[in-house]
């Protein structure tokens, strides 16, 4: 496509792109609960794993990024900060092939000393959206995911 072709072609449904505005609340939403869990050292990420480890009590990272909708690869890259605090380990599994992940004490006490603070921003969020529309959105989102799994399978 030429420079020419590019500016005849009409974008302007595009500021209604659902990738675009979904990633776009992402950002904003994560940016809120970083804030405000920012003392406790975890950022809202690092807190989801490790809550979806603890969960699980011990997992195979296939498992949990299964579980959380992560590729392994993705799941692996974002694991190794929190190995490296010492918040989880990761161990050989039953074959060379699979590593188990578990949260450590160090981790446990961490999402113990995060969880008020995620509290505190899931409150504020379910304040600003209210009740109803909180509920609407987290169902919303669901049938998106299923709808999207459905997609590709």
């Amino acid at each position: 496509m030429d420079r020419s072709e590019l500016e005849r072609l009409d974008v302007s449904g595009c500021a209604s792109c659902i990738s675009f505005n979904l990633r776009r609340a992402t950002r904003s939403v994560t940016q809120l609960f970083d804030d405000i869990m920012r003392p406790s050292g975890l950022l809202s990420t690092q807190f989801t794993l490790l809550v979806g480890i603890v969960t699980h009590g011990s997992a195979t990272i296939n498992r949990l990024s299964e579980s959380l909708g992560m590729d392994r690869t993705t799941m692996s890259r974002n694991l190794r900060p929190l190995e490296r605090l010492g918040l989880i380990d990761i161990l050989a599994g039953k074959d060379r092939r699979t590593r188990v992940v578990i949260a450590t004490d160090q981790g446990r006490e961490a999402l113990k000393k995060a969880y008020p603070l995620w509290e505190e921003a899931q409150s504020r969020m379910i304040e600003v959206l209210g009740s109803d529309r909180s509920n609407r959105l987290l169902s919303d989102l669901a049938m998106a995911i299923h709808a999207t799994q459905a997609q590709s399978a």
